[in-house]
């Protein structure tokens, strides 16, 4: 059996083509999430704010320097991500209970 024999079945054996496809499609969804949260649901939540803007929202303590509106975007971004994984598991993979396998 020659090698590229042997890498062809590793590629079928355990799908990594089909980890490439899921891989970059992942990273094209976090890209859109992303400009949901700063291009929409940021700036409704940006009068909010103390300084208004929420990109530069800052919290000083003594020395230190808390960016809470980076944070607060981060955070969004990852409750977004996480939900829709949640309902990809739930409808489209026709589980009925989400739990730990």
């Amino acid at each position: 059996m020659g090698i590229i024999s042997e890498f062809k079945d590793f590629l079928t054996e355990y799908k990594v083509i089909g980890l490439a496809i899921a891989f970059i499609m992942g990273a094209a969804a976090t890209e859109l999430v992303k400009s949901l949260v700063s291009n929409i649901i940021m700036p409704l939540i940006a009068p909010l704010m103390p300084a208004g803007d929420w990109q530069i929202t800052a919290v000083d303590v003594g020395p230190f320097k808390f960016l809470l509106g980076a944070f607060l975007a981060s955070l969004i971004n990852f409750v977004i991500i996480a939900f829709v994984i949640f309902l990809m598991a739930k409808f489209i993979m026709k589980e009925e209970k989400v739990t730990k396998k």
